[in-house]
């Protein structure tokens, strides 16, 4: 029985990997939750690990950044559930996630839980592992490309370059509510980082670059929105920091997307690879 995936019957792709691979891997025993990174897109950016969770799975809790290409590596008769947050749109509560995943452990399911680019980063699976640990479930992480590396690296841009910056901050700009978080310190982040990478900051990017201006950064930085980033579908818009305040040089810009201030973005003409 092949899968049925949430938007389609496209045919799963059978995971065949060499035995000395397959036997490198890490057991997946029934009861058992995997959180597994799925990266920004990319097919090809999938870990070897993720394969073979999903080649296992008998459950794919999965969200709504997660390329449906991916959900094609699980078995047949694996069942999928859908369990995506996204801003401004109705979404199961995290205790509920969480509450589900348990659950389906302890029918004795091997249970992947897929998320779009890592699961530690910005990706509340750290929340997940906490609850999966008090309720004595097993569980193991299977990391994954991030979008702030793997996603920009497909837009040509780098995160870090020797002549041009020695740090760089990973963000995300809004708080539980899903405003602007008063808790960034955007003087020292100004002041700290030469490059800074916000996630999840599509809907507030104007308001972003406005603290940011207000914080020192200069009006001609360069800065980029990346739109489906490492997808067909990617939209890479550069601009400057002055611009983007009023939304220059964004048209036709949509989410989900990345964010990038800072000098390296002035490589991307240079730098943006084949597609």
């Amino acid at each position: 029985m092949s899968p049925v995936l949430p938007h389609g019957t496209l045919p799963p792709y059978p995971v065949v990997l060499p035995s000395a691979i397959a036997g490198a891997m890490p057991p997946f025993p029934a009861g058992c939750v995997w959180l597994v990174g799925a990266g920004p897109g990319d097919l090809g950016l999938l870990t070897l690990q993720a394969a073979w969770a999903l080649a296992q799975a008998e459950v794919v809790f999965f969200d709504a950044l997660v390329n449906e290409e991916v959900l094609r590596l699980a078995k047949g008769g694996c069942e999928f559930v859908f369990v995506g947050k996204r801003a401004g749109c109705p979404s199961p509560k995290q205790s509920e996630i969480t509450a589900r995943l348990i659950a389906a452990a302890q029918e004795g399911k091997r249970v992947v839980r897929l998320k779009g680019g890592d699961p530690y980063v910005f990706g509340r699976g750290a929340e997940e592992a906490q609850g999966l640990v008090a309720a004595g479930t097993p569980f193991r992480v299977a990391s994954g490309v991030t979008a702030g590396i793997g996603g920009l690296a497909a837009a040509g841009i780098p995160v870090t370059h020797r002549d041009v910056n020695q740090a760089v901050t990973f963000i995300t700009a809004h708080d539980a509510s899903g405003k602007l978080s008063e808790r960034l310190d955007w003087a020292a982040l100004s002041a700290g980082s030469p490059v800074l990478v916000v996630y999840m900051g599509f809907r507030l990017m104007r308001e972003i670059a406005a603290r940011l201006l207000a914080a020192g950064r200069p009006e001609d930085e360069p800065c980029a929105v990346v739109s489906h980033a490492s997808t067909p579908r990617q939209k890479v818009f550069v601009t400057t920091l002055g611009a983007l305040v009023e939304g220059g040089g964004t048209d036709g810009a949509e989410s989900p997307a990345i964010l990038v201030f800072g000098r390296v973005v002035a490589l991307a003409p240079v730098l943006s690879p084949a597609r």
